[in-house]
């Protein structure tokens, strides 16, 4: 026999609380600019990374934020997102990171987007857009600045560190007299995040030694051997906050992940800026043997009190949580039982008095003194903070709030 009480009236439309959304601390979100910022200098730029939606916090919110705190331009991945931030009202400059796909080439330059260049046949469009728009007299589709990436050891895009004799002439005469600029260069580090601080080290140090060889190629080529010619930044999260002696040297870090609060691979202190936040939906009690969720992967080994969330993988809940994460009710934290569903996910709340539907549980943040870190999550999932971060779907309201 069991026994449950139901939610006794939905919340109003206008309620973004009604049944489970994000919270997001936008004072937060300066708190760990600021601590980027001071951990490379003052005279090293930031280009915050506002790609995939703001790290799936919704990117307007994140551009309002953090735009006082004078960065020196926006990072996207994408030719639409950095459009997107255009039809935002951003007029500051815009660097979209990863290749530009073919279609969408030409958009980026009327989008009067920084793009990078990580191949020669870019460039070539690059050129004959720019020398058609001076030629037709208008300013349409010049690009103006674009920079090049390097690989040296990521893989999946750039130009070869080894070969730079090949591409980088090819890249100064073809921009001869068009009127663009090639204005920077950078490369992207692949494991300054990891866990094993002496890996991290020897991995970026080597990055690092394949960097500054392409640097001074670069600068002997134009005939500027000995002072910097191209801006430089190599520096990720991870890279500025772990590593802040090396990549000071350089003109700009690109922060992401530490922004929004997640792991860079070592303690440094970050604010948190996101909770994640659910009502319940359903109390009941069950008794031994009772079982729940898809495939009946869970059964009550005794007399327990179960309690349904209003939240599920269609929300973005990782279904991989699904008998191994956990939520905090209460201000106690209590596993997830059973299969997560598309839109609800049970949790066990025996010893729990006087709990109704109503309340809120929270699957990521604080609430009391108990902490469900994005870092606790993503380890719980076996997946990574970006992961959960971005998964977050449109169904959840995003609700910023200064504290």
């Amino acid at each position: 026999m069991s026994t449950e009480t139901s939610l006794p009236e939905r919340a109003p439309p206008s309620d973004p609380r009604g049944r489970a959304w994000i919270e997001i601390r936008a004072s937060a979100l300066r708190e760990n600019y600021r601590t980027v910022q001071a951990a490379v200098g003052p005279d090293v730029g930031m280009i915050p990374m506002v790609k995939a939606d703001g790290y799936g916090l919704g990117v307007e919110g994140v551009v309002r934020a953090l735009r006082g705190q004078g960065p020196l331009r926006w990072g996207v991945a994408t030719v639409d997102e950095g459009l997107r931030l255009r039809e935002l009202g951003v007029t500051e400059p815009i660097q979209v990171f990863s290749p530009a796909a073919p279609a969408e080439r030409l958009r980026a330059l009327e989008g009067r987007l920084r793009p990078t260049l990580s191949d020669l046949d870019f460039l070539s469009i690059l050129t004959t857009e720019s020398a058609e728009g001076r030629a037709r007299g208008g300013s349409r589709g010049l690009v103006g600045r674009f920079d090049v990436e390097v690989d040296t050891g990521m893989g999946r895009s750039g130009f070869a560190a080894g070969s730079v004799a090949d591409w980088a002439p090819a890249i100064f005469e073809g921009i001869r007299g068009s009127g663009l600029e090639w204005a920077g260069v950078f490369t992207h580090l692949h494991s300054a995040d990891d866990p094993e601080g002496v890996a991290a080290g020897e991995a970026v140090g080597e990055q690092l030694r394949r960097f500054q060889t392409v640097l001074r190629q670069l600068d002997m080529m134009c005939g500027s051997a000995g002072r910097p010619l191209l801006e430089r930044h190599v520096a990720n999260s991870a890279g500025a906050l772990r590593f802040p002696g090396e990549m000071s040297a350089f003109d700009a870090v690109r922060p992401g992940i530490a922004l929004y609060g997640g792991s860079v691979g070592a303690d440094t202190g970050l604010a948190d800026v996101v909770a994640v936040r659910a009502r319940v939906i359903r109390v009941v009690d069950v008794t031994a043997g009772t079982t729940v969720g898809y495939a009946s992967t869970y059964r009550a080994r005794k007399p327990e009190t179960w309690a349904t969330l209003g939240i599920g993988y269609g929300d973005g809940l990782p279904r991989a949580l699904s008998n191994r994460g956990s939520a905090i009710v209460a201000e106690r934290r209590v596993p997830i039982i059973g299969r997560i569903s598309m839109d609800m996910t049970v949790v066990d709340v025996t010893g729990i008095e006087d709990l109704t539907p109503g309340d809120v549980a929270t699957l990521v943040g604080t609430s009391g003194a108990v902490r469900i870190s994005l870092a606790d999550v993503a380890e719980e999932a076996r997946t990574i903070d970006y992961e959960i971060l971005t998964g977050w779907t449109s169904r959840l309201p995003r609700i910023w709030t200064e504290d």
